[in-house]
């Protein structure tokens, strides 16, 4: 049947794309199979992601908007049209990627998924006592929510006892809330009322007058000299400026409510969010509550003992999304888990979960990486999960490093050869066993994976971690080696990221997490590197001149664009224009700044180098060594003055790294790494631990939680939780070397090792 849905009269149907050019892509012309899944591999910056995801989505997704009337497409998401002469077979188009869903504190994984909405329809009909209508127990609703913390669990409250400083007097700024310090606008309200002695330190007040400084009433009307009638306490002014306004609070009131308060359970609903008789009413024993803090899983089979006729469609209905979370490697999430709280890779599955009832067919599924954050043993959920979507009648294409999935694709189209402008081409187009053979950077790496052992380092000391219960942690002490590469392994959910928490709190480390670098128009590596200020220098020294007069954001800036390089027009609710400036040619400086040099270079020349012609063109001693670091970790094809807007998730985490590497301070004592291959190419994985050896050379320990065997294979010491996710894991199963782990039986991580040919 499958076979016949991607087969018309005869031939397979295609997306033809003729001369993409957006990006690095070097005038692509290429067919892409329709009702097939099509993985796109090559090294990271090769160029996958703006041929899938910048040309043939963006396309896709701006001529479905053009369907729609102006005042719809106002709203709906912005396409860039891709610089390309053709393209015709595109379906509607649906694009599952790994940012995180974010939302606000309201937003969970019920909610996102609607399975909340689905338990909630049910407590309305067969909850005991009865209570009315769904949003009776939506605490989004006001009919639902707890008064007391409007539906959000938790209340803000003033962390009094960060808001004074006793060593000091008021004179010398006690009071440490904004506003409140000699010379602001509150100051002549508590040190020129007589009350108080202004010079005096608040540690020689009597408790009561500190007491009536911070909370006025009584112990105010005690002061032997009573304060005007209108007196406010510190703490009544400060939660009456802040926390009793409804507005929008402004980006300087929103720092200082992070400075000056703290979150606390509700005390009504003690975190359940919900009024006082939604939140006590109960199906099969048990409250809404208790329902949505219980995994996935076992709520799954919980709800199959209702059993009444009248909402057997409401159950069905949430069992299929609960089902859908568990065969897709999520059944150790509750529902309440806030969805602030996910991973890029938890988040890209919680995505998926709504296409997979879905009866539509001849769409785009666009997916990337979809085995981010994945164990091995759960990307066989992934790809079953890929394959349903097409044998339905859909397109799947899918930018991925994991042979494992390129093993199952119809096709598999590598970009490339190198990164950046050594690649924007079609290098390879075929299924798996011809990309064995294929003489391409994929090809060479799928058939070049060693079984041997690489020589293991043993362990300087040990940083300890006891007693740890963070969420599903049991009480785990576990020896954290030093002066090795340590792996923290397990299936999702199983606690690694819990421990290397605990390991960050209670030992000095650096921490180089999956949080994204800026991506402003004005980032650059230049910028990011925080080598921009040592290049301007050079210039300025070189050239007896000012320093701003280098930098496109102040006075070199080409004044038509702003130091932008492009003029952007506002078209209302068509797509907005961005052209080249015309005074500049894209350039970004005026012609002041262009006409001095450096080694025969003007400033933007600079920008237009790549790291490793600067390496080899700037002779600064402290901006050569930084773009060394960059070289180091594979990004020497990069240019200084590049968008970081423009770059693929490897190069961003590679980018983080290398700053973190880069300095002239020595290497910290620890290293702590959250999946640090993302995004990167097999080749790209070996240059990454390349680095890491160097660190661990230098004399630091370098901490690392990730799924890939092959940084597994390679690490000093291993450390795997399990042996399942959630209360299934939260154990340390295994310690040891990667081969003592791949003869551990009872080790998922172990199978993983045994079985790490590719074949």
């Amino acid at each position: 049947m499958a076979m016949q849905m991607r087969r018309q009269d005869g031939a397979q149907r295609m997306i033809r794309i003729r001369r993409a050019r957006t990006n690095n892509l070097k005038g692509v012309d290429i067919d892409v199979p329709r009702n097939a899944v099509v993985v796109f591999a090559g090294v990271s910056g090769s160029g996958k992601s703006s041929l899938v995801f910048d040309t043939i989505a963006a396309e896709a997704g701006h001529q479905l908007n053009e369907t729609y009337p102006p005042f719809v497409r106002n709203r709906l998401p912005k396409w860039r049209r891709p610089e390309v002469d053709h393209i015709d077979g595109l379906s509607p188009v649906v694009v599952i990627d790994q940012r995180r869903i974010g939302g606000n504190a309201r937003s969970t994984v019920g909610t996102i998924t609607d399975a909340y909405t689905y338990l909630r329809l049910l407590f309305s009909r067969v909850s005991e006592p009865h209570v009315g209508e769904s949003n009776h127990f939506s605490f989004n609703d006001p009919a639902g929510m707890c008064p007391t913390c409007s539906g959000l669990g938790e209340t803000v409250v003033s962390a009094v006892d960060r808001f004074l400083d006793l060593d000091r007097s008021l004179e010398e700024g006690a009071i440490l809330l904004p506003g409140f310090g000699r010379g602001g606008y509150w100051y002549s309200q508590y040190a020129d009322i007589g009350s108080f002695e202004p010079t005096t330190p608040l540690r020689e007040w009597s408790a009561e007058q500190r007491r009536a400084l911070l909370y006025g009433g009584e112990a105010a009307a005690r002061l032997g000299t009573r304060p005007p009638k209108d007196y406010e306490g510190v703490v009544e002014r400060f939660e009456r400026i802040y926390l009793r306004t409804s507005d929008d609070l402004s980006q300087r009131k929103q720092e200082v409510l992070a400075r000056f308060t703290r979150r606390e359970v509700c005390p009504e609903c003690r975190g359940e969010r919900l009024a006082e008789a939604p939140r006590t009413a109960t199906v099969l024993g048990r409250t809404i509550g208790e329902m949505t803090r219980m995994e996935v899983a076992d709520l799954a089979a919980l709800v199959a003992g209702v059993t009444r006729p009248d909402v057997a469609p409401v159950v069905e209905a949430l069992r299929e999304r609960l089902d859908a979370m568990t065969r897709i490697g999520l059944g150790y999430l509750s529902l309440s888990r806030a969805t602030t709280t996910l991973s890029g890779g938890e988040s890209q599955r919680i995505k998926t979960v709504r296409h997979l009832g879905s009866s539509l067919a001849e769409m785009v599924y666009v997916f990337d990486e979809p085995t981010v954050g994945l164990h091995s043993h759960d990307v066989t959920s992934m790809i079953d999960l890929l394959l349903r979507l097409r044998d339905k009648g859909n397109t799947v294409l899918v930018v991925e490093h994991d042979p494992a999935v390129m093993r199952v694709a119809d096709q598999i189209v590598e970009i490339g050869p190198g990164a950046g402008d050594a690649g924007g081409n079609v290098v390879f187009q075929g299924p798996w066993e011809e990309l064995r053979r294929a003489d391409t950077p994929t090809g060479r790496v799928v058939r070049a994976r060693s079984a041997s052992a690489p020589p293991r380092r043993r362990p300087t000391g040990a940083l300890t971690v006891r007693g740890a219960s963070r969420n599903n942690l049991r009480d785990v002490t576990v020896d954290i080696p030093t002066g090795v590469l340590t792996v923290l392994t397990g299936v999702a959910g199983s606690g690694k990221s819990s421990l290397a928490a605990e390991l960050v709190e209670r030992h000095d480390a650096v921490v180089i997490d999956q949080r994204p670098v800026s991506t402003g128009r004005r980032s650059t590596p230049m910028t990011y590197t925080g080598i921009a200020p040592a290049i301007r220098r050079l210039f300025a020294r070189a050239n007896g001149v000012g320093v701003k007069l280098f930098s496109a954001n102040s006075e070199g800036g080409c004044a038509p664009c702003g130091g932008l390089g492009v003029i952007y027009t506002d078209l209302a609710f068509m797509d907005g224009q961005e052209v080249t400036c015309e005074a500049c040619q894209g350039r970004r400086f005026s012609p002041e700044a262009l006409a001095h040099t450096v080694g025969g270079l003007s400033i933007a020349d600079v920008d237009d180098l790549t790291v490793a012609e600067a390496v080899e063109r700037l002779g600064d001693e402290a901006v050569v060594r930084t773009l060394d670091v960059l070289r180091t970790v594979g990004l020497g094809y990069l240019r200084l003055g590049q968008p970081l807007g423009t770059l693929s998730g490897g190069e961003c985490q590679r980018l983080k790294i290398a700053r973190e590497l880069a300095g002239d301070a020595r290497p910290a004592a620890l290293y702590v790494l959250d999946e640090p291959t993302t995004g990167l190419h097999p080749s790209d994985t070996a240059t990454l631990l390349r680095v890491l050896d160097n660190l661990v050379d230098s004399g630091a320990g370098v901490v690392v939680v990730e799924h890939d065997l092959d940084v597994i294979w390679h690490a000093d010491r291993v450390i795997d939780l399990g042996p399942g996710p959630g209360r299934h894991g939260g154990r340390v199963i295994f310690e040891g070397t990667p081969d003592e782990l791949a003869r551990e039986e009872g080790s998922l991580t172990g199978a993983a090792l045994r079985g790490r040919a590719f074949g």
